[in-house]
């Protein structure tokens, strides 16, 4: 309802969006702040997520390989 309150207090789910230095590149998270993480925008950092369930594909019948045998039969 008010997810622009919870985003200003930072009580809301992380953004995920990476924090830049002046040049553009990605800043790297401080070890000895715990409770906050520099690398994130918002200071949090994001849950992962489960990875996603791969179907096995159908497997297709074996393909001849080889010369063919001689049809010797008359």
């Amino acid at each position: 309802m008010f997810n622009w309150l919870k985003n200003l207090f930072g009580l809301g789910e992380p953004s995920g969006v990476r924090a830049r230095n002046a040049k553009g590149r990605f800043v790297a998270d401080d070890k000895s702040t715990p409770n906050v993480n520099e690398a994130y925008v918002d200071g949090k950092t994001p849950k992962k997520k489960a990875p996603a369930k791969r179907k096995a594909p159908a497997k297709k019948p074996a393909a001849k390989r080889g010369r063919p045998r001689k049809n010797t039969k008359k």
